[in-house]
């Protein structure tokens, strides 16, 4: 309802004038406040004007007429439509006020923006002012530089000052002092240091010794407890020994002689047999006697003609020193280990008769003669020992050099997978493991070759359990041979060596005469995953000459397969 539609209720004309006018001030008052409230209200009507985005409608006009003098009819009261209006006025300002506060903070908001916007765009300027004054700067610092370095340029190129090409001239020497003495205490300081690749070599033989001592170690607490077991047996049983021989009747007989001691003297195991076979110990002794009395106690020498040998090339008597089988087996292994040696050393390796008489002169100098033809002696008195037979056969020609070295690297090839496959590092592998062990170290052998080598490792280890002692296979007997399985080891590997010649004469079958280039085709065809530098080395022991030197000259096939029997000729792949 607008305040213009409100009817001013009716006056009270019951009351006097005297009460009229005694009530005159009250309703001057009273007019004033109408007035006040008036003029407010009107100040709002113009502030929503202005702010119309404040309320979504306008408020209702508020109209008043100018009050009837009021006569003193009386006592007055408020007029209800001053309260309405009353109410109405303050329900407007409450939602001015909360209105204005609103703006105000949007305001306040908006202008926080703006400036951070305006700091933002302040410090953009101030970057991008001072990177241009950077650029000038440098710019003018660069158009200087040039200037400059153009005029000392012509300055140089007019004229050069003595002066400081002198200076230079200290200055460099002086340079050079530095040099000199930073070098020379470079030397100082690193003249101990040892290279890395010395380093990495000595580093893999330690490996290898300590590798070594290890197996060594292990065989020696093997056999040292076998000794304390025994020796506790014989503790144990050495009483009632004694209790039976005090009480029995038994008569007391000279020991027996050890016969077998006597084989070094005779010429060997088998020679000591056959003289002694049904003798009786007196007739025994005197074939012994009459032996050492037939030994010759000096050597008569063969002279320095050039068809004896390099290493027997001597004259006059010279004593026999009656090497022992083990000291001869001993000799041997420290020849083969030098003769290594030397080979790494030297492109062109010499033969072993070369060698051999360098070594003995070396080793023994004017006892060289006398171990020479002390140690030709107990070789071919032990020609039935496997390493003696191959160090005599390779001295004198009959198989080359090559085929010791092959069975040694064969024989550390196997113990290296045999050791890779031990993951527990005790020493031993279950049949299982060492069966899988020996695959990988031999992957061109049958199972059946696989089976005989398994066997012949439990039947030398005498144990059918579950686990092979693979470091005890590799222990050698008082004589320094090998045992069981490391022999068949080597006879498979010489089998298989043979064999496959066997299939290189089949290949060439038909042919008197090869020449390099048909060796080469028939190595490819019965081995067509050989390398080409292990097939260069065949050719050149079938041809006698370096693999450089190959030509297209043509031998007979007999002799050529000969040449490659003796050698270390396998296999390298599957049959193609």
């Amino acid at each position: 309802m607008a305040v213009k539609d409100l009817q001013l209720p009716p006056l009270l004309h019951s009351r006097s004038s005297s009460q009229f006018e005694s009530n005159d001030d009250n309703n001057r008052g009273l007019q004033r406040h109408i007035a006040n409230k008036m003029s407010r209200a009107k100040l709002i009507k113009q502030t929503k004007e202005k702010e119309k985005s404040y309320f979504s409608s306008e408020p209702a006009e508020v109209t008043f007429q100018k009050p009837r003098q009021i006569r003193n009819y009386g006592s007055l009261a408020k007029p209800r439509f001053l309260e309405q209006l009353e109410c109405l006025l303050k329900r407007e300002l409450e939602v001015l006020d909360n209105t204005q506060d609103s703006k105000v903070q949007e305001l306040r908001l908006q202008v926080d923006h703006l400036k951070e916007d305006l700091a933002t765009q302040y410090q953009l300027y101030r970057d991008e002012r001072d990177a241009r004054k950077l650029l000038i700067t440098r710019i003018s610092t660069m158009q200087s530089t040039q200037d400059a370095e153009h005029d000392d340029n012509n300055e140089e190129d007019e004229s050069e000052d003595p002066v400081v090409v002198k200076m230079a001239l200290q200055v460099c020497r002086e340079d050079l002092t530095k040099a000199q003495i930073e070098l020379n205490r470079l030397q100082a300081e690193y003249s101990d240091v040892v290279p890395r690749r010395d380093w990495d070599n000595l580093n893999h033989l330690h490996e290898e010794t300590l590798m070594k001592l290890e197996t060594l170690q292990t065989d020696f607490n093997q056999v040292k407890s076998e000794y304390d077991t025994l020796l506790e047996v014989h503790q144990k049983s050495a009483p009632t020994t004694q209790q039976h021989g005090s009480d029995s009747q038994h008569i007391a007989t000279t020991p027996r002689p050890n016969w077998e001691q006597c084989s070094d003297i005779l010429g060997g195991t088998e020679r000591c047999k056959e003289l002694f076979e049904g003798q009786s110990s007196q007739k025994r002794l005197e074939i012994l006697m009459k032996e050492i009395n037939s030994q010759n106690q000096f050597f008569t020498g063969l002279g320095t003609s050039s068809d004896v040998p390099i290493y027997l090339r001597y004259e006059g008597k010279l004593k026999n020193l009656k090497l022992k089988k083990a000291d001869v087996i001993k000799v041997i292994k420290e020849i083969w280990r030098n003769k290594m040696a030397d080979n790494e050393k030297n492109d062109d390796p010499r033969d072993l008769q070369t060698f051999l008489h360098s070594y003995l002169v070396e080793q023994y100098k004017d006892k060289a003669g006398e171990w020479a033809y002390s140690l030709m002696e107990s070789v071919q008195n032990n020609l039935k020992d496997d390493l003696i037979c191959l160090f005599n056969d390779v001295l004198t020609g009959k198989v080359d050099e090559s085929i010791y070295h092959g069975q040694t690297q064969l024989l550390s090839h196997l113990l290296k997978v045999l050791i890779q496959s031990d993951i527990t590092q005790c020493g031993s592998l279950t049949v299982s493991e060492f069966s899988e062990a020996l695959r990988k170290a031999f992957p061109l052998k049958s199972d059946q070759d696989i089976e005989e080598l398994l066997a012949a490792a439990q039947t030398e280890l005498e144990s059918s359990g579950v686990r092979i002692s693979y470091q005890t296979l590799y222990t050698e007997d008082t004589d320094g041979q090998h045992k069981e399985f490391l022999s068949l080891v080597k006879k498979q590997a010489t089998a298989e060596r043979l064999q496959y010649i066997s299939e290189l004469r089949a290949q060439l079958e038909g042919k008197g005469e090869v020449d390099a280039e048909q060796l080469w085709v028939a190595f490819k065809t019965i081995d067509p995953s050989l390398e080409p530098e292990n097939l260069e080395w065949n050719l050149s022991v079938a041809f006698q000459t370096k693999e450089s030197e190959l030509q297209a000259q043509a031998l007979e096939k007999e002799v050529v397969l000969q040449r490659l029997s003796v050698a270390h000729v396998k296999r390298a792949g599957p049959k193609g």
